[in-house]
């Protein structure tokens, strides 16, 4: 009997990216949703809390050894830094157009970037100090400060993305340390109690639909988070950013149909010059991370001098 064929790693991960953008487009959608009725703050903390329910299969799968860490702290700045970053998105979403939200938090790589230089001490040549401007001309295209259509909300969804890619960058550097699905599972349970604080304030039981849509945004944003991780862990980055862009159009088209939102050209446009920065700053990361590997085993059998 013949073995049954291979998978193709690129083909798996290109699906998986791509049900990853619309798990985190359907998210999108909940959130907004839900925040029809509840504080962003209630819709953040119901997020974790289903999410932390999404991620019990995990324990289950891995034991108690997934509980054991010797990198808490790390994981505490992280998740502190995530959790202020989502309630900035997740306000940014229940408030703003839900594509020119999307559009906004998608230029997070450009903040990896300059993450990276300074905190990482990474060497940027111009090329991606380029890539990094085109970038925030397409933030600048979608927010017009000065114009009738500027809404200080719109520094919300940039603070978001801001505050995400400070946590791309500790996630780059756990992700060393740490399997993928620890990191998972240790994130979102921190979240739970970080995100209980502030809701405490503005505490009120969802009623009636709104339930579906805190577990829902639950279940989809965990389920986002698992099949990106496995994406990226498979597959080339330079190749995954622009399947994750999917996300974009769902979202317009949800936005359309459900609360009868029209995507404006400026959205569009920056949206587009974003697109095409964050690929090539994915591109670009790919490369020199061939580069390293492809050097490392020189170094190994070099002769000591």
């Amino acid at each position: 009997m013949s073995p049954p064929p291979r998978r193709n790693p690129h083909l798996t991960a290109a699906l998986l990216m791509f049900c990853s953008a619309v798990l985190f487009a359907l998210m999108a959608v909940a959130i907004r949703l839900a925040s029809h009725t509840l504080h962003t703050f209630e819709v953040a903390f119901f997020r974790n809390f289903f999410g932390l329910v999404a991620t019990l299969p995990l324990l289950y799968r891995h034991g108690p050894s997934l509980l054991r860490t010797q990198h808490l702290p790390r994981y505490l700045v992280r998740c502190l830094i995530g959790v202020i970053g989502m309630f900035c998105g997740f306000w940014a979403i229940g408030h703003l157009p839900l594509a020119q939200a999307v559009a906004l938090s998608y230029s997070s790589p450009i903040f990896v970037v300059i993450a990276a230089a300074v905190f990482l001490g990474e060497r940027l040549h111009a090329r991606r100090w380029s890539a990094v401007a085109i970038g925030f001309v397409g933030v600048l295209v979608i927010t017009r400060p000065g114009s009738a259509d500027f809404s200080p909300g719109m520094l919300l969804a940039v603070a978001s993305a801001f505050l995400t890619g400070l946590v791309s960058i500790q996630i780059k550097q756990l992700s060393a340390l740490e399997p993928a699905d620890r990191i998972v599972f240790f994130t979102t349970l921190i979240w739970v109690p970080m995100s209980l604080l502030p809701a405490l304030w503005v505490w009120q039981w969802p009623v009636g639909i709104a339930w579906l849509w805190v577990v829902a945004a639950g279940f989809f944003g965990t389920g986002g988070h698992m099949l990106w991780t496995r994406a990226l862990k498979l597959g080339d980055v330079s190749a995954l950013t622009p399947i994750s862009f999917t996300q974009l159009p769902v979202v317009a088209i949800a936005g359309w149909l459900l609360f009868d939102e029209r995507v404006d050209r400026w959205t569009l446009i920056g949206a587009a010059i974003i697109l095409v920065s964050s690929a090539y700053i994915a591109h670009r990361e790919a490369q020199l991370a061939r580069r390293h590997a492809t050097r490392e085993p020189l170094k190994s059998v070099e002769p000591a001098t």
